[in-house]
């Protein structure tokens, strides 16, 4: 069989992620293998796609390999599967699987997004391994490895898949955004950024920009991505992770922070493409590394403008959502056009407002807590190499460890104690006890209100 590693990696050969790929071809001969180092090569890739058409056309297995950035696949993989569908390559009946690796932070929005690529090239998925950065370096991490491909290598020749849904051929019809005639009077002490990577041809997507801007509370300013020079696309060589600069020359942590961190609230505009927001954006997201795992924005809020169908693309939905969260923001809402468009940008235009007014920001659920704690452990082991973030972990106290907390922990060995004695168990009321504490804030609460 013929087996085509897609090597998402911008690091070449050099990818700790190819490393469990070429482990596996040492144990698995018989097959040909080929590797195409699509991330680092995506340059020339646009220049001239006959080298990759080549291999692609002869894989009967083709494994997507790649580190997770950013919720999703690096943004040059990103560029690559583009580049696939731009010019016209015919996947359909290949197998696809992939591998990645990472601290598995958000892995399942990367997971999910090759697998609804895969489901628009009409190929033949078989579920993945995602795989912590340092598990080809245990034995179970080796023996996981090998029955994984030892499993796919079993659906291709049973011919088991999993069946994914058709690609959606269906036009998208927009509702209709009015801009009004008379722009609402601007307050003064906020302002908005409008990021967006909008388009001369992307007529709807500007009527809702254009309505959001009049119709905001506060003052708006357009940041169009376009309109930056990126050199490329973020290396993942942590270059920045000691002073917050990036390898590259271009100026873009600069641009970052004057053109976009200083506003008090950040809108995102674009129009879905492929499951996701384009390329252009993931370049830009990645490129944010260059502020370590800080959430230097904490605390201001967030809002979307999407053109097209959302209703479709849960998992982008997920993302946008993790997103906010995991960055210490309030989503203020996701504004599409897909259904009472100009009610939904209003809506969202309140809602910033009241945020900024109120200094508002929604406690977190599943999403920020989560991703936050996978952050907290990394930051704290690699604290001697990611120094800034380490500090910033530190002043806003991350560093929640359970362990910390000494008196519930010796609390829970009493209640422990008192449930292993028959006698004291039945007397025991673990309800009221559970629920007194939280009967004292009800109570001062009623003479606070009176």
């Amino acid at each position: 069989m013929n087996i085509l590693t897609i090597n998402g990696s911008p690091s070449g050969d050099a990818s700790i992620t190819l490393q469990t790929m070429l482990y596996l071809q040492q144990l698995f001969p018989g097959h040909i293998y080929a590797q195409l180092n699509a991330s680092q090569s995506i340059r020339a890739l646009e220049k001239d796609f006959s080298a990759a058409e080549e291999v692609l056309k002869e894989a009967d297995l083709i494994v997507f390999c790649y580190p997770v950035y950013t919720f999703l696949v690096p943004s040059q993989l990103h560029r690559f599967l583009e580049l696939i569908e731009e010019h016209e390559m015919d996947l359909s009946g290949k197998y696809a699987v992939q591998i990645s690796t990472s601290k598995h932070f958000y892995d399942v929005t990367a997971h999910r997004f090759i697998k609804e690529r895969c489901s628009d090239f009409g190929m033949k998925y078989i579920d993945g391994l995602s795989a912590d950065m340092e598990d080809l370096l245990s034995k179970k991490g080796q023996q996981e490895a090998e029955a994984f491909f030892a499993h796919v290598l079993w659906c291709t020749e049973h011919d088991y898949y999993e069946k994914l849904p058709e690609k959606n051929t269906e036009t998208f019809i927009a509702d209709q955004v009015t801009v009004p005639e008379a722009e609402t009077e601007k307050k003064s002490g906020h302002q908005i950024v409008i990021v967006t990577d909008l388009a001369e041809e992307q007529e709807n997507l500007s009527e809702m920009i254009d309505r959001f801007r009049s119709i905001s509370a506060y003052p708006c300013r357009i940041v169009n991505l376009h309109d930056f020079p990126f050199a490329g696309g973020c290396l993942g060589c942590f270059h920045c992770a000691s002073d917050g600069v990036c390898i590259y020359k271009d100026g873009f942590d600069t641009f970052l922070r004057e053109q976009i961190q200083n506003a008090d609230a950040t809108v995102y505009a674009f129009t879905i493409k492929d499951h996701s927001m384009g390329h252009r954006f993931r370049l830009y997201d990645d490129r944010q590394f260059c502020n370590g795992h800080r959430t230097v924005t904490m605390g201001k809020p967030v809002g979307y403008l999407i053109d097209g169908k959302l209703s479709a693309e849960e998992n982008l939905k997920i993302l946008m959502k993790a997103r906010a969260q995991v960055g210490g923001n309030y989503l203020a809402g996701i504004a599409c056009n897909e259904a009472d468009g100009n009610e939904r940008i209003d809506q969202l235009a309140d809602n910033l407002a009241y945020a900024l007014e109120h200094d508002y920001n929604q406690p977190a659920d599943f999403y920020g807590v989560g991703g936050m704690k996978i952050f907290r452990d990394l930051i704290y082991q690699m604290q001697g190499m990611m120094k800034e973030d380490h500090r910033f972990y530190k002043e806003h106290g991350f560093y929640d460890f359970p362990q910390k907390r000494k008196g519930m922990i010796l609390g829970m060995y009493l209640v422990g104690l008192m449930m292993n004695n028959p006698k004291l168990k039945n007397k025991m009321n673990m309800t009221d006890g559970m629920l007194m504490p939280y009967r004292k804030i009800i109570k001062k609460a009623g003479k606070k209100k009176k």
